[in-house]
């Protein structure tokens, strides 16, 4: 990467319907790494790195109008929560009551529902601090949006390093218990041409398990990858198996699995690499939560239109999701999802980039 001054832009994005603005934040790094994030939904807009000939390309796919991140159905780019993932009906019980959320996935809660964290005005500041340039988002959750309990003070900080790596960090307190799990639903192409899938990139997961599911629902069990076409412990290109016609690809159009990377206790670890062939670039993910959901873009169907009027057609990027286990509030056995107050809920994910 070519170093360089570090640098934060702060521009107009646009309005609201309700007349509230938006703001994007352009960020350099030292490295040599670029990053676009606008303040509607927390929106990762553009991240742009180097190939193997130091020729920077934009690896994410986002829009140029804040109109079309507003009418965005796949959650391009943004923040998740309050909670990440599927929740069984769209109900849960804790300690003693049932809560009841709204259901947008089939009979399912999904990524925080309708009016989750990707669908709100997040406030942005810029933060410089020594090797690192970034922005802090901030939001305040209040009781009961999206039939959550008590209000979530949720901080979420985006830094590019001197090293070449975005490190996204997230805290959050509560006045009463409630699940959170927060994540970022960037989706990615190294090839920074999202024509073109992703088929080929070649991905290894550090995981022997995965959670179990029936329509993308957990049962409960932690199932060996051994045998499966889940099975990315050694690097195997995305597209290599995801026609198989096991019934857990078939039944839901390729990846949208979760993987148990960690016992969720554990520091920063390693859970993922990717490799794209002609870039030459390589994804690296380390994270402190216990899983990671592999989503292969089956849902994209170029009714979105990205960045420089590009359709983003089928399965033209991959999301790299970490989060606690989906449907945790109904799965005692799972890491605890339960926020109370007094705690502080912490989570950390690197993605480092280099090239080979």
């Amino acid at each position: 990467m070519n170093g360089g001054e570090s640098r934060i832009q702060r521009s107009r994005f646009g309005h609201l319907a309700d007349g509230t603005p938006v703001q994007r934040f352009a960020l350099r790094g030292a490295s040599g790494m670029e990053m676009e994030v606008i303040g509607y939904g927390g929106a990762i807009a553009a991240l742009r790195v180097p190939d193997r000939e130091g020729r920077l390309g934009d690896v994410v796919l986002g829009f140029d109008r804040l109109d079309d991140y507003v009418a965005d159905r796949f959650y391009i780019g943004a923040l998740i929560g309050r909670f990440t993932n599927r929740i069984r009906g769209g109900r849960f019980r804790l300690d003693g009551r049932v809560y009841t959320l709204p259901v947008n996935d089939g009979g399912n809660h999904l990524h925080g529902g309708p009016g989750g964290f990707h669908k709100v005005p997040w406030r942005v500041e810029p933060l410089e601090e020594s090797g690192t340039v970034g922005v802090r988002l901030d939001y305040r959750s209040p009781d009961g949006e999206q039939g959550y309990p008590g209000n979530l003070d949720v901080t979420v900080t985006y830094r590019l390093t001197q090293e070449g790596a975005l490190v996204i960090d997230y805290a959050a307190e509560t006045d009463q218990p409630t699940p959170v799990s927060l994540t970022q639903h960037t989706y990615f192409n190294l090839s920074g041409d999202p024509a073109r899938d992703v088929l080929d990139h070649e991905l290894e997961l550090r995981a022997d398990r995965f959670t179990a599911a029936e329509d993308l629902i957990p049962t409960g069990e932690l199932a060996s990858v051994a045998g499966t076409p889940l099975d990315f412990r050694r690097p195997t290109t995305i597209g290599a198996r995801i026609g198989d016609p096991d019934p857990r690809l078939a039944g839901v159009g390729g990846y949208d699995h979760n993987f148990v990377v960690s016992d969720g206790d554990a520091p920063l670890s390693s859970a993922a690499r990717v490799h794209e062939p002609v870039s030459g670039r390589v994804l690296e993910l380390f994270t402190t939560e216990p899983g990671l959901q592999l989503y292969s873009g089956n849902y994209l169907d170029g009714s979105a239109v990205g960045k420089g009027g590009q359709p983003y057609g089928y399965r033209c990027g991959f999301c790299l999701e970490p989060q606690k286990f989906p449907d945790s509030p109904n799965h005692p056995e799972f890491p605890d999802c339960i926020l109370r107050p007094g705690e502080r809920y912490t989570s950390r994910t690197v993605y480092r980039f280099t090239a080979e």
